[in-house]
């Protein structure tokens, strides 16, 4: 094949045909880049064939708006495919896919008919780990001065948390896992589901909008369980977004995290209220929450009970002392009575006698000087006593001259006649 100049001229009378540009521009690109290439990129799309090539999508995206600003095809030949993803996988942990950064070297191909695309010959796993580990710390340095890293930490679990949100995938084992050991518990835990991805493009996404509608209705929860099994360490860096990790650690409920990993904490695991390894730890959490407010109300029924019986002792020692001051007092107040009645009673006793003898005395005196007062004693005293047919003679006026009269003396009567009537 020969080789066409690069620095040439074209006139309408002498253009070149679409397929000599495509062999210029071949010609030029493999003399440039002759030697393969390192380049680092954002895998968009990751296609395996029947045949066993790998077709993926290089992308490279802004850092303001995360809009492409590079792309092209590449293409992994099934003769190196297998050993390289096996690797990447067995350093990694995680699968070739969608939306994790990666080192590969290049070959830089042109085909007259396919256009631009590069070959991919060598793949750098330590890079791909690196750039998740600098995307976590990216996440942990802004949520701490964004000021929100403690803000779940800080939120108070009601007690006992019996009414749990769960985010989670419905399909999940560690849901299933979840559930089971919850219903292992004697407690009558509430559970409702919002629905989410737990990985995949869509995952981020689906997450925030599940905690979204969780804090939708915030007072009808105790607290949230987000719920993921196991999975490759790809898969789990979608807890390291700093989406998700800023929506936990300003979540107003208190968040349990049971990612199902045991080597590596997330993002989201350091920012919740608690974090377990698993979805079964979680549940046993919930439950031994609750097991610890049982025992804290026994612990308290038993303080009560022991300070109700003290205090009825006491009180009840008292009442009996009370009740012996009582009676000893009723009976000095008794004995003190009574000898005040018997003094009174004797008081009154001589009174009663000193006013009988006094009273006895003037009635005496009385009868002595009724007894002075008498007609007989007055009539003996020389005294006398008219009486006429109109009875006791007080005044001239009661006779008349010529009436005749009983006048009583001292020792008898005597019969007179009127003869004459002076007035003084």
């Amino acid at each position: 094949m020969s080789v066409l100049p690069t620095n040439i001229v074209t006139t309408p009378e002498q253009s070149l045909t679409l397929y000599d540009l495509q062999r210029m521009v071949r010609t030029t690109l493999e003399e440039r880049f002759n030697e393969p290439l390192w380049i680092s990129a954002e895998l968009s799309e990751v296609k395996v064939n029947r045949s066993g090539h790998c077709y993926i999508n290089l992308v490279e995206k802004g850092a303001t708006d995360g809009a492409p600003r590079a792309e092209a095809r590449a293409v992994i030949w099934r003769s190196s495919y297998q050993r390289l993803a096996d690797n990447f996988e067995r350093t990694t942990g995680a699968t070739l896919q969608a939306g994790i950064r990666v080192l590969v070297r290049v070959v830089v191909t042109y085909h007259e008919v396919y256009g631009f695309s590069l070959q991919v010959i060598d793949l750098d796993p330590a890079y791909t780990m690196g750039e998740v580990e600098r995307r976590r710390r990216e996440t942990i340095e802004r949520l701490q001065a964004d000021g929100v890293w403690d803000m779940n930490h800080e939120v108070e679990m009601p007690r006992p948390a019996l009414r749990i949100a769960v985010v989670s995938s419905p399909t999940a084992a560690g849901y299933q896992d979840f559930m089971r050991e919850l219903g292992r518990s004697p407690y009558r835990f509430t559970t409702t589901l919002f629905e989410s991805l737990m990985q995949g493009e869509d995952a981020e996404r689906s997450v925030v909008e599940a905690l979204v509608r969780v804090a939708e209705r915030e007072y009808d929860f105790d607290a949230v369980a987000i719920i993921r099994g196991g999975g490759s360490t790809s898969d789990l860096a979608l807890f390291d977004s700093y989406l998700i990790a800023t929506y936990v650690a300003q979540f107003p409920l208190p968040v349990v995290s049971g990612i199902g990993h045991d080597k590596d904490v997330s993002v989201v695991d350091m920012v919740a209220y608690r974090s377990c390894k698993t979805p079964t730890a979680v549940a046993t959490l919930f439950v031994e929450m609750v097991d610890e407010d049982v025992a804290m109300l026994d612990d308290y029924a038993r303080t009560l009970k022991d300070v109700v019986t003290a205090r009825i002792s006491k009180e009840r020692l008292m009442l009996e002392r009370s009740s012996s001051e009582l009676m000893r007092s009723a009976v000095v107040m008794l004995n003190t009575m009574r000898h005040l009645l018997d003094k009174a009673e004797e008081a009154v006793g001589a009174g009663v006698r000193q006013l009988l003898e006094s009273e006895r005395q003037r009635l005496a005196h009385a009868e002595e000087v009724v007894a002075s007062h008498s007609v007989d004693n007055i009539l003996r005293l020389g005294f006398a006593v008219m009486r006429s047919r109109g009875g006791v003679v007080g005044s001239i006026a009661d006779v008349e001259v010529g009436d005749r009269v009983c006048v009583e003396v001292g020792d008898g009567e005597l019969t007179a006649q009127v003869v004459e009537k002076v007035k003084r």
